[in-house]
């Protein structure tokens, strides 16, 4: 028999109800998704009753088995179901205002690179963010005193005689089994209730709008702010977890076979079509050259050529592109992936993955990678980067792509240590040596650098730029940093002249993605003109491409559109080595045809127009601008590259996820 406390008062009874704290669990809950929202502030995308709706409806799905628990263990559930709900919002706001992007299950697989961030990510919590944790202050508290307050607990005694009697005993009332056998029942049809309304309320509105303004999404989703829209984040993230179990427990079916000719007739398209037109001239005018790219952190395109206080801020890359070739609409095109996504984009020539980085993700895939590829032709290949190997899974993926060597952070001296780890400067010495002393030519060197990454703090015996209103800024330190990074880059051209490698190499140097500093007013006042949506998405995705010659030939601004997907192309074009029967999906630069460059997040450009998709992801909602006026213009004027842009994004997502190029091989 067990006995408990005497019937409280109305109110209280009414307070401490299940229902009660169950409702007041749902309203925290639904608050911080609201102010989630809000701090979007993204374009097209409301939290209007439906979507609050679908939110409920994917909150009662999450809590619903609490209902089965007793009364002390729906408490506790509903207490630590707040705590990492409260958590897992908080980490998607924050993580939304560097990257624009939600958690996913393979990033948090990538946890280890949280920890790498520091101060990038100290820079994203702001001391409002406090009220986000406020009602802690109060969950906390009346979870810890309704658990183990002495009042509340209950009074446990030995059976009475009688299994069926109801009544008092010395000021405590007891219950038979019969009345906890209904109690049971209650608590089991209270909880099937809740699932039953949350999937009407959650699922019932994301399967209409599936079928309706949104059809299509689940099969080809490419942007996870528009998959947000029609789920919200509770159910985003459920989605994702499904995703993720499927592709990698097995349950869930293999590549559509339609998929899979529509990869197979893309690349047979493209062969043809690479046949048509070549540039003889510089096919195989290289041949057998050294090749070195450069991949410059957070190395932007909208400073090149432009001067602070009375001072060039690139003064050895101006120099540099007078005999050299400079793309001036050089686009990057990563996703969540950031600087892994570059790499993967330059040297494989396939889109990032629009959830996690490809390196880990599906590193043990099949890729027709430049390194691999030079490999086979007698090159030596080398990758550097002075920080842990283990980042990015980079280790892994690079044993994949055939490098020989991967020079990490251990293979550094830290002679002169600067924010991630080795300065630039030193970086760069220390791997022209190492190329020079170790590798055998000709060779295919990839450097990564990392002075100019986020947060851009750069100690005051560094800093030679004078930045006038921009000191003390983010924007100011950013300017400082590449200026540093341009110095290094001077000193390192000069180190591979002295060496008597630079006139028997190809040298390539290009920005891996944006400064992540989004805030309109700051370019508009460093250029000194108003900006418009294109403005800013142009300077948000246009990094340089910088591309030395052996014998400097070639020299000058090339304005045609290009992307980080067409460097290995071109470099194999110069190099005399046929693309055809390889697995690309970029450009050659070189063989004199029109090209179209395509973004992660569905925008693309082919020099004539340029189309920002909105962030519902409908087509209509997007906005088509006409390059040569920079002003709007009628949105069916991007519809066929729109088709264009978004068969390319499935097709690669295909032969990525499902080792397509695997499979095509072994056929």
């Amino acid at each position: 028999m067990v006995f408990t406390q005497p019937m409280r008062s109305a109110k209280t009874r009414l307070l401490l109800h299940p229902l009660t704290l169950y409702v007041i669990f749902a309203i925290l809950i639904l608050l911080k998704l609201m102010l989630l929202h809000h701090n979007l502030n993204a374009y097209y995308i409301t939290m209007g009753l439906l979507d609050k709706v679908i939110a409920v409806g994917s909150l009662m799905l999450l809590s619903f088995w609490v209902w089965w628990l007793p009364r002390r263990g729906m408490i506790a559930s509903l207490a630590l179901l707040h705590l990492l709900l409260t958590a897992l919002i908080y980490a998607d706001m924050v993580y939304y205002r560097y990257f624009q992007d939600f958690l996913t299950v393979p990033v948090l697989l990538q946890a280890r690179q949280v920890d790498a961030l520091g101060d990038s990510i100290a820079t994203l919590i702001y001391a409002r963010d406090f009220w986000f944790f406020a009602d802690w202050l109060i969950v906390i508290p009346c979870a810890v005193i309704l658990l183990f307050g002495r009042r509340h607990h209950s009074v446990q005694t030995s059976s009475l005689n009688t299994s069926s009697y109801n009544g008092s005993y010395g000021g405590y009332s007891f219950t038979s089994p019969t009345s906890r056998k209904k109690r049971l029942r209650r608590r089991l049809l209270a909880g099937f209730t809740a699932l039953v309304l949350g999937l009407g309320l959650g699922a019932g509105p994301i399967y209409y709008y599936s079928k309706t303004w949104a059809k299509g999404l689940f099969d080809n989703n490419w942007w996870n702010v528009s998959m947000y829209n029609v789920t919200g984040l509770l159910a985003f993230h459920g989605y994702d977890v499904y995703t993720y179990v499927k592709d990698h427990i097995g349950f869930g079916p293999e590549a559509d076979p339609a998929d899979i000719q529509q990869a197979k007739a893309y690349f047979t398209d493209r062969q043809q079509s690479n046949t048509v037109e070549r540039d003889q001239a510089l096919f195989g005018k290289y041949k057998d050259s050294n090749v070195i790219i450069v991949q410059g952190e957070a190395f932007m395109n909208f400073m090149i050529g432009k001067s602070i206080g009375g001072q060039e801020i690139t003064p050895h890359f101006n120099e540099l592109m007078k005999e050299s070739q400079y793309y001036s609409h050089f686009y990057h095109q990563t996703g969540q992936g950031r600087t892994s996504d570059a790499d993967f984009g330059a040297n494989i020539s396939l889109h990032p993955l629009p959830v996690g980085s490809a390196f880990v993700r599906y590193p043990d895939h099949a890729y027709d990678s430049l390194p691999s590829i030079l490999k086979s032709q007698g090159y030596s290949t080398n990758a550097f980067h002075a920080y842990e190997s283990s980042f990015w899974n980079r280790f892994t993926m690079y044993q994949n792509m055939k490098y020989d060597k991967f020079y990490s952070k251990n293979d550094f001296v830290e002679d002169d240590p600067l924010g991630w780890s080795l300065s630039d400067s030193s970086f760069f010495r220390q791997s022209v040596e190492k190329m020079s002393s170790e590798a055998d030519e000709p060779f295919y060197s990839f450097l990564i650098t990392l002075t100019s990454h986020h947060p851009y703090s750069l100690p005051k015996d560094k800093q030679q730029l004078d930045v006038g209103e921009f000191q003390g800024t983010m924007f100011g330190n950013y300017l400082q940093s590449v200026h540093y990074v341009d110095a290094a880059l001077g000193s390192m051209v000069e180190d591979l002249k002295n060496r008597g490698l630079w006139e028997k190499t190809i040298f390539m140097f290009y920005g891996d993605h944006d400064n992540s500093i989004t805030d309109t007013a700051l370019y508009e006042k460093f250029l000194g003109r108003p900006l418009n949506d294109l403005d800013m998405a142009q300077i948000m995705n246009e990094v340089p491409l910088l591309v030395h010659l052996p014998d400097g030939a070639e020299a000058g601004t090339f304005e045609k559109p290009s992307g980080q997907l067409d460097i290995t192309p071109s470099v194999l074009h110069l190099l005399g080595i046929s693309d055809d029967s390889y697995y690309h999906m970029g450009n050659n630069v070189y063989d004199g045809s029109e090209r179209m460059v395509v973004l992660r997040n569905g925008s693309f450009t082919d020099g004539q127009v340029f189309y920002i998709p909105s962030d519902d992801y409908i087509y209509a909602n997007g906005t088509c601008y006409e390059l040569s006026t920079h002003a709007k213009t009628d949105i069916n004027a991007c519809k066929a590259g729109f088709d264009r842009a978004s068969e390319r994004l499935h097709v690669s997502d295909m032969l990525i996820t499902y080792d397509l190029i695997r499979k095509f091989r072994e056929e």
